[in-house]
């Protein structure tokens, strides 16, 4: 929920955004958390896609979430601008839990700390990522090892 919809400022929709100085302050806060606030008044459209990416990011963290599914956070991103969103997902305060949809194991591995592997829609199996590591159901479906199951 929006500052504005917190203190009831949503329902004066047709005053001017500039009025709701502390609609302002907190979205400020946020880019600038983000690294976005030089980018504040530069169309969404306009911005490299990793950027646009942390617009989303923005936009979610306004509504005060207790919990962040991100699917595939750095997907499509350019590899020079894919450790801007890891950083900011490292960032996030840890009062928000973060749901990670992630076929990258380099990043499952960087922040999970509770892994569950899915195979064809059923769970494989589930685990500390040092478990997963070792798993040798893992490595079979994952690495294309063979298991000793």
């Amino acid at each position: 929920m929006s500052v504005s919809e917190r203190t009831g400022g949503a329902l004066k929709f047709w005053q001017r955004a500039s009025a709701n100085r502390a609609a302002i302050d907190e979205a400020m806060d946020i880019l600038d958390r983000l690294a976005l606030a030089e980018h504040a008044l530069t169309r969404v459209s306009e911005l490299a896609y990793g950027r646009q990416r942390l617009v989303e990011i923005a936009i979610t963290l306004a509504q005060k979430p207790r919990v962040l599914l991100l699917d595939e956070p750095a997907a499509g991103v350019p590899s020079a601008e894919s450790h801007i969103i890891l950083d900011v997902i490292d960032g996030l305060p840890d009062d928000i839990a973060v749901l990670i949809i992630e076929h990258d194991m380099d990043i499952v591995f960087r922040f999970a700390k509770s892994i569950t592997v899915l195979v064809s829609g059923g769970i494989l199996v589930e685990g500390t990522p040092e478990e997963i590591a070792r798993d040798p159901q893992v490595k079979a479906v994952y690495l294309g090892e063979q298991a000793d199951v």
